[in-house]
């Protein structure tokens, strides 16, 4: 998590913004739309058999489009699997805050694909 949230901030230019969603994203400095999206999310990944139809219609409602609100899904779907899969297997890759950093930085100027 430290490493995307570097990714993000360094995207962002915004450190203390994406701590602040981190730490809680009902309190952060962010828009009542993002809000939504990160509740959605959140509900997604706890409790997946509880989403429905006016979930979505909720976020449309705020100005997410489809495309977004399939992104957003996406996301979440994969990074489920990749967080079940690294605790599954033990796979952690232990770094400081300046190797985090660095991750981030990589992340945002080359994507995941060489991250």
């Amino acid at each position: 998590m430290e490493a995307h949230a570097a990714g993000a901030a360094a995207l962002l230019g915004d450190e203390e913004k994406v701590r602040a969603v981190v730490e809680d994203y009902a309190t952060a400095p962010i828009s009542d739309a993002e809000k939504a999206l990160f509740e959605y999310i959140e509900r997604l990944t706890i409790e997946p058999a509880s989403i429905r139809e006016e979930h979505v219609a909720s976020l449309r409602s705020l100005g997410w489009s489809d495309e977004a609100i399939y992104d957003a899904v996406t996301v979440c779907g994969l990074f489920n699997f990749y967080n079940r899969y690294v605790d599954g297997t033990g796979d952690h890759d232990l770094r400081d805050a300046e190797g985090y950093r660095a991750t981030g930085s990589r992340i945002a100027r080359f994507g995941y694909s060489q991250g």
